[in-house]
């Protein structure tokens, strides 16, 4: 039986671990493009140098499970076919390649470990006075604004987007603002519909917003694309089906519709409900692992089933918020804020990499 598991993320370093507990018999390979585990919701820490998110995937994966660097450029004929021209033949896959970004021209995208890089590179040889600014208004540029400002004081931090935390509620994003204006971080809602490179005094870039008009715009030094969201086309260039957004569509156990071979879970997979987060990729590595260990056997599969239980944000090392959610993931007007936030998402984040690493994971089960 062969086994492969493409994407070492959440979800697939997750369900590799966890399928090598449940079918020892397998023969399981990890296809990933690099060597390690990137802790992807700690890259915010990684841009402004303040902790580690790297870990060698030798580390994290069980023994007996094969990992093989390289990018998967096509999944079909029962295999797949790396960026090397390698095929690696399977009788089952997990796809769990994840999200990427689609940056605007002239930002670095700090959502990628790729961009992260860069931008931890750009930031370090920025001047005392010199302005950063962040694009996107979510988790992603809330966290790496306030991480850079709480570690570089000396710089000004913006964050520029549409609506502040707009997915938590009236208090919670008030909470979030007054956590910001601590830390000096300037907030504009508004949308930067184009970069201008050195257009400014000094070199520095132009950002043109909407609702400035052609001639008005913001001088920045160094600028950050924090907006999520975009799907690898692996799936559809594949054929699988997908919805709007490029997520392959799968039945209620994670089976891609267009083929049962193949289990899609994470960021890339169309789940009715679902939303991008480590919260979500170790449900679904989890069940996707004990689906197919229940296939092998013979017995009947269970549907998928999961519920949310809040979203976090920290606001450098000693502040944060907790959004308190329903099942389905609609903001309660409870929430979590300072330090007591700050041990909530830290445990949280800790607990998504100690789970991918042991396959040891619990979660809520869905609305009714």
């Amino acid at each position: 039986m062969k086994i492969v598991v493409a994407g070492a993320g959440y979800a697939g370093t997750l369900a590799a671990n966890r399928l090598a507990k449940k079918v020892p018999d397998a023969e399981i390979t990890v296809v990933n493009p690099r060597a390690d585990f990137v802790e992807r919701v700690r890259l915010h820490q990684h841009v402004a140098g303040t902790g580690a998110v790297v870990t060698p995937l030798a580390e994290m994966l069980r023994d007996g499970v094969g990992a093989r660097l390289g990018a998967v450029e096509k999944v079909g004929d029962g295999g797949v076919t790396l960026d090397s021209g390698e095929f690696v033949d399977f009788d089952y896959l997990v796809l769990a390649v994840g999200s990427t970004v689609s940056p605007l021209p002239g930002t670095v995208p700090v959502g990628t470990w790729e961009g992260a890089e860069r931008a931890r590179a750009a930031l370090a040889r920025l001047p005392p006075g010199a302005t950063v600014t962040l694009v996107g208004t979510g988790a992603t540029g809330i966290e790496t604004a306030a991480e850079i400002a709480d570690g570089r004081p000396d710089l000004g931090v913006r964050l520029v987007g549409n609506r502040l935390a707009g997915t938590f509620s009236d208090g919670a994003r008030r909470r979030v603002r007054a956590g910001l204006e601590r830390l000096k971080v300037a907030v504009i809602e508004d949308t930067v519909t184009e970069v201008l490179r050195g257009q400014g005094e000094a070199g520095a870039d132009r950002l043109r917003l909407r609702s400035a008009g052609p001639d008005g715009g913001l001088r920045s030094d160094l600028t950050l694309w924090a907006v999520l969201g975009s799907i690898p086309d692996l799936a559809a260039r594949s054929g699988l089906d997908v919805d709007e957004r490029g997520r392959a569509l799968v039945d209620p156990y994670l089976r891609s519709v267009s083929d049962p071979r193949i289990f899609v879970v994470g960021d890339c997979a169309a789940v009715p409900g679902s939303r991008a987060a480590c919260q979500t990729a170790g449900p679904q590595g989890a069940h996707a692992a004990d689906t197919l260990a229940r296939l092998i056997r013979g017995r009947e599969p269970e549907p998928y089933s999961m519920g949310y239980f809040g979203t976090g944000l920290t606001l450098g090392r000693r502040d944060g918020v907790i959004q308190l959610s329903r099942r389905d993931d609609s903001a309660r007007r409870q929430y979590l804020a300072g330090r007591p936030a700050v041990l909530v998402k830290e445990g949280a984040t800790s607990g998504a990499k100690y789970g991918s690493r042991t396959a040891t994971i619990a979660w809520l089960r869905g609305p009714k």
